[in-house]
């Protein structure tokens, strides 16, 4: 996401597209759009802004790591892998090399991200780029089957496990997602699997399994496709339908299990964790949520805001008043079915105690409430604003435009979605964020895992 390098009025930040207009004191922004769906499922978001002369493309997968059966976790993972080693007219590592020669930048422009809800892959070119872009993800969508090669997946299958291996298992306080979410969520439960998956589920994933899963999952109708930017919509829609239209729609995707959780988990949780990669303590502390779909989302992105700005009362607390801590955060995920997490982290100095670190952090804990003022709701309410706005500043990319359409369409069934978002955060009263913290933040519903430098083997010489 790009950085503002000016301090300019909203209204002179937003491209032509994006329209801002006051209402009742704040702003409100109306990115329009077009949508269809073709024969065969696929639907398409368009989106017109001519302020620069770029094309996006992003395509979201309704399936993430919460769609995989028992035994057969990390496949929505591997397939991110998967879908960038070749299909029918493109070769092995061709899709970032044709895309770059377009214009495009890898990271920035080209990627593929994977979540426990959904699956997206993107690029954003040069305007007169857009129907190579649609060609490729049109030729990986239609054709990736018929290069699969057992050769391919055991590669891919090497890379994710390597990736866990610097990501999580050899990173300081790298297991604290899993660990998390394995205690907040119950076994079974699609959210109690962390993203990666499972190394032995992995490790026993046949070319049949997988096959069956892109079968699945990958195919027109489970998809949204969002082109967004210099382009000329009838034009777009021919490309859309010539490299598209003939895809086969694949069979409907099995039901979800069942992601339904009671509001509180009935007891709390603790775990100690000697992690052999840190260098200092840190607590993390976790509470169940209401999910990205309940009415009560926004209200639960701006309390974390609240309790992990730098200005609020816990930073105030543990970091400036007892200094006994470095850093304290907070965020939630934003998982869509059944429950959310939240969460609080707060990180001790090298040396210290992690008894004294976790005992400061529950005692503003047992008087949070405390921390949750009016002012404090409109300092976050304004970062919230600035923030959602910043973002939309890029066509494409992660939490672009193409990027927030996509994902009204997949989570609510409306690219609009995106419209409504500053006047539900600024619906969000002070009531309804110490309800939150009254009947989620409470001791029968908290996870606290307390993080502690593993002790050192002794060397030689050592005394």
């Amino acid at each position: 996401m790009k950085r503002l390098l000016f301090a300019l009025p909203l209204a002179v930040l937003l491209p032509a597209a994006l329209a801002a207009q006051p209402q009742a004191g704040t702003e409100t922004v109306q990115i329009s759009y077009v949508e269809e769906t073709l024969p065969n499922g696929l639907r398409v978001v368009y989106h017109v802004d001519r302020s620069t002369p770029v094309a996006a493309v992003d395509i979201w997968y309704n399936v993430g790591s919460k769609h995989e059966q028992p035994g057969r976790t990390g496949f929505a993972h591997l397939f991110e892998h998967m879908m960038f080693k070749g299909s029918r007219n493109v070769g092995d590592g061709q899709h970032f090399g044709l895309l770059q020669a377009a214009g495009a930048r890898t990271g920035e422009d080209i990627n593929g991200t994977t979540s426990w809800d959904r699956t997206n892959y993107f690029e954003q070119v040069p305007s007169n780029q857009l129907e190579l872009a649609l060609w490729l993800e049109a030729d990986r969508m239609g054709t990736l089957l018929e290069t699969l090669t057992p050769e391919k997946l055991e590669n891919q299958r090497e890379v994710v496990k390597n990736e866990r291996r610097q990501g999580v298992d050899n990173q300081p306080y790298g297991t604290w997602t899993e660990k998390m979410l394995a205690h907040l969520f119950p076994e079974g439960h699609p959210y109690h699997h962390p993203v990666i998956g499972s190394m032995e589920d992995l490790s026993a994933a046949t070319l049949d399994d997988v096959a069956t899963f892109f079968r699945t999952y990958y195919a027109p109708n489970n998809a949204v496709l969002v082109i967004a930017g210099d382009i000329d919509v009838d034009n777009a829609k021919t490309l859309v339908r010539r490299h598209f239209g003939d895809i086969a729609r694949g069979p409907a995707p099995p039901p979800l299990r069942s992601m339904a959780l009671p509001p509180r988990m009935g007891e709390g949780r603790r775990e100690v964790v000697q992690d052999p990669n840190a260098q200092a303590p840190a607590i993390f502390v976790g509470f169940r949520a209401p999910p990205a779909r309940d009415p009560q989302a926004n209200a639960v992105s701006l309390l974390t805001t609240v309790l992990g700005a730098r200005s609020g009362g816990l930073y105030e607390a543990l970091v400036r008043r007892q200094q006994i801590a470095t850093g304290v955060g907070s965020f939630n995920f934003g998982l869509v079915d059944g429950a959310d997490a939240m969460f609080i982290i707060a990180n001790g100095k090298p040396g210290s105690s992690p008894d004294s670190l976790e005992a400061a952090l529950m005692a503003e804990l047992d008087n949070l409430a405390a921390h949750v003022t009016q002012a404090a709701l409109d300092r976050a309410r304004a970062q919230a604003r600035f923030g959602f706005i910043n973002g939309l500043q890029n066509t494409g990319g992660f939490g672009g435009r193409a990027d927030v359409l996509a994902m009204g369409a997949t989570y609510f069934n409306d690219p609009g979605w995106v419209n409504r978002q500053l006047d539900e955060n600024d619906r969000v009263t002070l009531a309804d964020l110490q309800r939150l913290v009254r009947e989620r933040m409470s001791a029968d519903n908290r996870v606290v895992l307390v993080y502690v430098p593993a002790p050192q083997p002794s060397t030689p010489g050592d005394r």
